[in-house]
């Protein structure tokens, strides 16, 4: 929250400080932010893009890689966040420790992490990989990390716009919004992703925009199943790694034997 508010102090209630309480099992912490007075309505597509896109663009990484000075947390789980100078390494390392979360949780299932590693081996290196090949470059992106509308909210007063409780690193911009496609979050609507991209235009090669968006929403799903046991998420994960493999997916003469890390 402090990085999101050094960049964009508009964007985000001030911080004010953190800490641990005493108690020892569980461990617990607090965080204390300015009061903002916030409505519970869906936030508008127009302001939000507009506000979303100065972040993403006007942020800078303190190293130039991706990745976080520490590890961040989605609720109350950790993803990955070492430095890392190539998107499609970072972004390999962040899902294969998803899904390890997503399998402590909800048990073993050798279809869906056998799948899962092709996608890291496969269609990592080709898909996002695309975006850092042929001359193309991406910026790493400060991004919150779970702006889903439980953590967006419009000041009743002035209208501004605001997002709190964040997992941020600095990512490509795109990744932000690839859980606006689940299924159990709310903006859906097209009109969201219609205007950030307004603001913000798609990364080259543009017309596998989409491919990209459905495999972040993956990390998303596969956190939500690790936070919520037993929900149908991991089959639609599942289902997306079937479709990205058969329009990604190496030939097996020419598929990698080397992985991001172990499952």
């Amino acid at each position: 929250m402090s990085e999101l508010y050094k960049t964009i102090p508009s964007l985000v209630p001030k911080p004010r400080g953190y800490g641990q309480f005493r108690l020892e099992s569980p461990p617990t912490y607090l965080f204390i932010c300015d009061f903002v007075n916030i409505g519970d309505g869906l936030p508008d597509p127009v302001a939000l893009a507009i506000r979303l896109a100065e972040l993403h663009s006007t942020s800078i990484s303190p190293t130039g890689k991706f990745g976080f000075y520490v590890p961040t947390y989605d609720g109350k789980l950790p993803q990955i966040t070492n430095w890392d100078s190539s998107w499609a390494s970072y972004f390999g390392k962040l899902l294969t420790g998803v899904l390890r979360l997503d399998i402590e949780v909800n048990g073993h299932w050798k279809e869906l992490e056998d799948l899962a590693e092709r996608v890291v081996n496969e269609v990592i290196p080709r898909l996002p990989g695309a975006l850092e090949s042929d001359g193309r470059s991406i910026k790493p992106c400060l991004i919150h990390g779970d702006l889903w509308e439980g953590n967006i909210g419009t000041d009743l007063e002035t209208g501004n716009i605001y997002i709190f409780d964040a997992c941020s690193c600095y990512a490509h911009n795109e990744m932000e919004i690839g859980m606006w496609r689940t299924e159990h979050h709310r903006m859906k609507a097209k009109a969201y992703k219609q205007e950030y991209l307004r603001n913000m235009k798609p990364s080259e090669p543009a017309d596998e925009w989409d491919d990209k968006n459905r495999l972040y929403s993956d990390k998303t799903k596969l956190m939500y199943s690790a936070h919520v046991p037993g929900t149908n998420v991991r089959n639609q994960a599942l289902e997306d790694f079937k479709y990205l493999i058969e329009n990604y997916g190496s030939p097996p003469e020419s598929r990698p034997s080397d992985s991001f890390g172990e499952m």
